[in-house]
């Protein structure tokens, strides 16, 4: 070996290291196909970040100059491509990238986690997880499309000339495309034929019970199964007719045109699979949303039309112009799965609305339209604050047992658990339950926006609620504490006693008072009753999803220990209640047990229920006698009650409005509309907003 040899062979061998400038000029020199696998890749990974670093397509044009010409450093650059095609699984970035591993959500989920949080090695035969190295800057995708046709022309010559020295692709770089729509093929068909989709294509919705919708169990049309059993069958009929088209000098026409016939059938079988699976979507509108159904059919779908981005490449009379297309689409699909917040937005969209409709349909029986509802709504509050004046006293005989913070906190929830599910069975209510539920169903009123009569209804309903929120709150509190008072003076005629001491009473003037953090953990209990309307949502949802209120009415021993007619209306019951029974269920224990578990954390979080604290106050009260109308802090408590109650109230309407909005889609520039017709009416007709329409 002489000396010049042995100086080029090092010099083919120089690698930059991370992190300082390349000189492009030797990164050339250096590219060699005998260098080990790692370092081929991280050259390639150094190149792309020279040209990221000036202006992509200078830096293009000029690598395409150097190379331009037979020379040595040509030589080095094609024998390195050779190397790394032969060497890397091409198949696995077309059939895989952008593609979950599992068909679920939450797998998907950690998956982009781990992709976000741990480091990515080069030395791979994975193209699909060199990808994310290679183009590392979303912005990639706006220079490459702008590369003029002529450059595209040098780059696939190179390309080519790199590809034709691997003896062992008998389609040259078609190679690996054919075997990607092979691969997608079978993952369609294998999601097509999977349990959760097969179920579910060709699904009707029928009436059920009482006027409630159910999926009936329809088998999916001939055409649909037939679409995704030939699916893999076109595919490899795909591959063997493009090899029986490279035998030979000259392309055999007959076979081109079955190749291309065979091509125009496969993607109307594609049109099929993707109408079937988004048809699943009607199904689960009337049935119950699943994510993972929902993410399964987005795959499905995006598998679909991945297989027909690929038959454009292999194809086009210009692959060029479609390989720049497919990477630039790979780039932006990768941009996107690396985000999580994308992910959620995507998945969560549809379970978001479906629970906002559910709470709508709940929500309605709070709104108020008239003077004999608003009645029936004073009445209702009236009832529940009665109820919960019996409540008040149960939660200080809970705090007189000493028990330990879980223990007590527990005991606590379920004392307003249970108070709020009596409310619930003896159709009584409790106002700061209603603005999570009304608030969708205020905005159900936008489905158009745009008209000024839709405006004009959605203050309407404005009006409504806050004249329906005003009964509830006054039901509740000039209920619950002469309630309490009565209950106070009784013990003192019985017992010669309160029912709570001085020590207690004392205690609850110095935590209501308006002095203190009460408003904060008021404004903090209007987001815990936004929380018990999700899981309300949620869970009429997953009750439907499972069809439980058909397996309450038809299970065999469910009806032999009920009887048919007892247990059609006990399952009609769960159906109609079990988003209010969650709801109230849900609230009463998160009132109980978040305080003590963000003790246990040293959050300053404690929970203020307006009718609650009206309670206690007038537990105080009825406990300290007449004197305490001379003590201060008991009006400071007297005035942090109000506030509690709109805190409370508007919190949670808040919250609940803005999912409900995004749930619609409702648009920013809509949403001042909305803002400037409600400042009218209050400008105009302000008591419509207090007392009902005569």
């Amino acid at each position: 070996m002489t000396q010049d040899t042995t100086i080029r062979k090092t010099r083919r061998r120089w690698l930059p290291q991370p992190g300082t400038p390349v000189d492009i000029s030797q990164l050339l020199d250096s590219a060699n196909g005998e260098l080990p696998l790692a370092e081929r890749h991280l050259w390639l990974v150094q190149l792309m970040d020279w040209i990221r670093a000036g202006e992509p397509i200078s830096g293009v044009k000029y690598i395409v100059r150097q190379l331009a010409a037979p020379s040595e450093r040509r030589t080095g650059v094609v024998s390195l491509l050779s190397a790394f095609w032969r060497d890397i699984d091409v198949a696995a970035l077309l059939a895989d990238y952008g593609f979950a591993a599992r068909t679920s959500f939450t797998d998907e989920l950690g998956e982009r986690l781990r992709a976000r949080m741990l480091p990515m090695s080069p030395a791979t035969t994975d193209l699909a997880s060199l990808f994310n190295l290679l183009f590392s800057d979303p912005k990639d995708a706006n220079w490459l499309m702008e590369l003029d046709d002529a450059v595209l022309a040098e780059l696939a010559s190179l390309w080519r000339e790199a590809i034709d020295a691997i003896e062992s692709e008998p389609l040259g770089w078609h190679e690996p495309f054919y075997d990607a729509i092979m691969f997608l093929s079978s993952q369609v068909r294998a999601e097509g034929f999977s349990r959760e989709l097969r179920g579910r294509m060709g699904m009707r919705v029928d009436v059920d019970f009482d006027g409630v919708e159910s999926g009936a169990e329809v088998a999916a049309p001939t055409p649909t199964r037939q679409a995704f059993r030939q699916l893999v069958h076109v595919a490899e009929n795909l591959h063997t007719l493009a090899l029986k088209g490279t035998v030979g000098p000259a392309p055999d026409e007959q076979v081109q045109s079955t190749l291309l016939q065979e091509a125009q059938y496969l993607r109307a079988l594609l049109d099929t699979c993707i109408k079937s699976a988004q048809g699943i979507h009607d199904h689960l509108e009337s049935n119950g949303i699943s994510i993972d159904i929902v993410f399964q059919i987005d795959q499905l779908s995006e598998r679909c039309r991945r297989i027909e981005q690929l038959l454009d490449c292999v194809l086009s009379s210009h692959p060029a112009q479609d390989l720049r297309t497919l990477i630039v689409d790979l780039i932006h699909v990768g941009a996107k799965r690396s985000g999580v917040r994308a992910l959620f937005t995507q998945h969560y969209s549809l379970l978001a609305r479906k629970v906002a409709e559910r709470s709508a349909e709940t929500g309605e029986h709070y709104i108020t339209r008239d003077r004999a509802a608003y009645v029936d709504m004073l009445k209702r509050a009236g009832g529940g604050g009665a109820v919960m004046s019996v409540t008040t006293f149960l939660k200080f005989a809970i705090l007189a047992l000493g028990l330990s913070p879980f223990w007590s906190g527990l005991a606590a929830g379920t004392n307003y658990a249970v108070s709020f599910v009596v409310i619930l069975l003896l159709h009584f209510t409790v106002a700061t339950k209603q603005p999570a539920m009304t608030a969708p169903a205020m905005a159900a009123k936008l489905a158009d926006t745009r008209s000024d009569e839709a405006v004009e209804g959605f203050v309407d309903e404005v009006a409504n609620l806050i004249r329906s929120q005003v009964a509830g709150i006054l039901g509740n509190v000039l209920v619950v504490a002469p309630v309490v008072l009565a209950l106070q003076a009784m013990a003192w005629w019985v017992f010669k006693r309160p029912l709570i001491d001085v020590h207690s009473a004392q205690h609850v003037l110095d935590n209501l008072t308006l002095l203190g953090p009460s408003l904060w953990y008021a404004a903090f209990t209007g987001v815990l009753l936004f929380c018990s309307s999700l899981f309300a949502g949620w869970l009429e949802n997953w009750f439907v999803l499972h069809r439980l209120d058909s397996a309450l009415r038809w299970n065999p021993r469910i009806r032999a220990t009920l009887g048919p007619e007892r247990a059609v209306r006990w399952a009609a019951w769960w159906r109609h209640n079990i988003s209010s029974l969650g709801s109230n269920v849900s609230l009463g224990l998160m009132l109980g047990l978040v305080p003590v578990i963000a003790g246990f954390f040293a959050l300053p979080l404690d929970v203020r229920h307006v009718t609650l604290s009206t309670g206690q106050l007038a537990a105080a009260a009825g406990t300290l006698g007449l004197a305490v109308l001379d003590h201060p802090q008991f009006w400071w408590c007297m005035a942090a009650i109000p506030l509690t109650g709109l805190l409370n109230v508007g919190v949670s309407f808040v919250l609940a409005l803005r999912v409900a909005m995004r749930s619609r889609g409702v648009r920013i520039k809509d949403r001042a509309r909305l803002q400037a017709a409600l400042g009218r009416r209050l400008r105009r007709h302000p008591l419509s907003f207090l007392l009902p329409p005569r």
